[in-house]
């Protein structure tokens, strides 16, 4: 039996690779899963309606690999709020997280991640998050419907860069299908700018964590910082996880042209694994 599980965020990797080649690099690497991507992009959004032809297809490749994809992103949450005044746009947000989460199912994954935004290229105001919490409550019971996690992940804004705030709605929406993803990195700005301690406070989600985000971070910035070269205490950040009994994670970079890509991944895989095996 594993005692952990370490997965690898699909962007990691370059985009024009197929599936199985994506499955077949991570595997080699050293991962146990892959995290699959539905950003706000038109060509990502889109495997929302993926054929059923197609789903068992992508199952066979991971059969045959040897590698699942277990995890799912929805980032296109960040363009498509749940807050959002409009409510052609909410609506269409709430649309994208009923077919994700329906294609999550269909594929095995356990987990479906939204971003902690009421809205994100708006201003943030009492309707605003008054429809994030309204919409968040349907998520939840879609979720319930289908037994499939949906978690809120930490960002970079003020309305959810703390677990702390996230407990606010996991405690108000009060559903066994909704929960905190943390990010490292975003965690670790937060503390650097609020004046707290990024360990305590994902402490503060004990019971309601499944999962992890190995993210690095320099005051600022929220991305594609390599690591080694942030202020992210890895070790601190997975052994206040561990302790509230997060077993699982998963690396999260981007894959930015560089030659040496699969040498990116193997790396980002000892790294971690180095920390975690002395959890």
């Amino acid at each position: 039996m594993k005692s952990y599980t370490l997965g690898l965020y699909e962007k990691a990797m370059p985009g024009e690779l197929s599936w199985k080649e994506k499955l077949t690099a991570a595997k080699e690497a050293g991962f146990d899963f892959v995290e699959i991507s539905i950003d706000e992009t038109d060509v990502k959004i889109n495997r929302i309606y993926m054929p059923k032809e197609e789903r068992l297809d992508l199952l066979k490749q991971m059969y045959e690999v040897g590698l699942p994809i277990r995890s799912m992103c929805v980032s296109a949450l960040t363009k498509y709020s749940l807050g959002n005044e409009d409510p052609a746009v909410s609506g269409r947000g709430l649309e994208i997280i009923e077919k994700a989460i329906e294609l999550a199912d269909d594929l095995g994954v356990r987990m479906v991640m939204i971003p902690g935004y009421d809205v994100y290229y708006e201003p943030s105001t009492a309707e605003t998050r008054r429809r994030f919490e309204q919409n968040l409550k349907r998520v939840a019971e879609i979720a319930a419907a289908y037994g499939v996690l949906v978690e809120l992940e930490t960002m970079e804004n003020n309305f959810m860069n703390t677990v702390w705030k996230a407990m606010y709605y996991v405690k108000q929406i009060d559903s066994v299908y909704l929960g905190i993803y943390p990010d490292s990195g975003n965690l670790k700005n937060a503390a650097a700018a609020l004046g707290n301690d990024e360990a305590q406070d994902l402490q503060s989600g004990r019971g309601h964590i499944s999962s992890l985000h190995l993210k690095e971070t320099i005051p600022g910035r929220f991305r594609e910082i390599p690591y080694g070269e942030g202020h992210v205490d890895f070790e601190k950040v997975i052994r206040a996880a561990w302790e509230i009994g997060v077993k699982k994670y998963v690396t999260e970079f981007w894959y930015k042209g560089s030659e040496t890509w699969r040498d990116d991944l193997s790396d980002a895989n000892v790294r971690m694994r180095k920390i975690l095996d002395r959890m």
